[in-house]
């Protein structure tokens, strides 16, 4: 069962849409369930605040809402604080997601650690704490299970 949040921005999504010129772009899958999740970003150069944060999201309804709300969780916030959402977060702030729906969260959490290293990428600067981004987010896990 879904929270009314999660079916709030399901139906409702925020800040869909992509932003030309955006400042970093970030996208993961999941080749599992097929969802596929691309986060933008226009970041003010001089405050490295994030301006504005769409996003176009291929998928379920968890993971249309766990990509509208990351947007509206790192609108406003600096990149260091918006490396600090995680996919716990997403899902606290949706109320929750069922068991079998925490991988759209984790999508979230990568799509923005994608545009985050696209915007360092692209600006030649390092963003402390950020480490180089997952294609897909169970890429490795071959190499654990063994």
């Amino acid at each position: 069962m879904y929270s009314e949040k999660v079916m709030d921005h399901f139906t409702n999504p925020r800040n869909v849409g992509e932003i030309e010129n955006a400042s970093g772009v970030g996208t993961v899958g999941n080749a599992k369930c097929g969802d596929i999740m691309r986060i933008y970003l226009d970041i003010d150069e001089d405050t490295k605040v994030i301006k504005d944060c769409k996003f176009k999201t291929f998928g379920c309804g968890a993971a249309v809402a766990t990509s509208s709300m990351a947007t509206e969780l790192v609108m406003g916030k600096t990149i260091y604080e918006a490396l600090e959402v995680t996919n716990k977060a997403v899902m606290e702030a949706l109320d929750g997601l069922p068991p079998v729906k925490v991988h759209c969260s984790l999508l979230a959490e990568e799509a923005i650690h994608a545009a985050l290293w696209d915007y360092a990428q692209n600006h030649g600067i390092v963003i402390e704490g950020l480490s180089e981004p997952k294609a897909d987010i169970h890429e490795g896990e071959e190499e654990n299970e063994e």
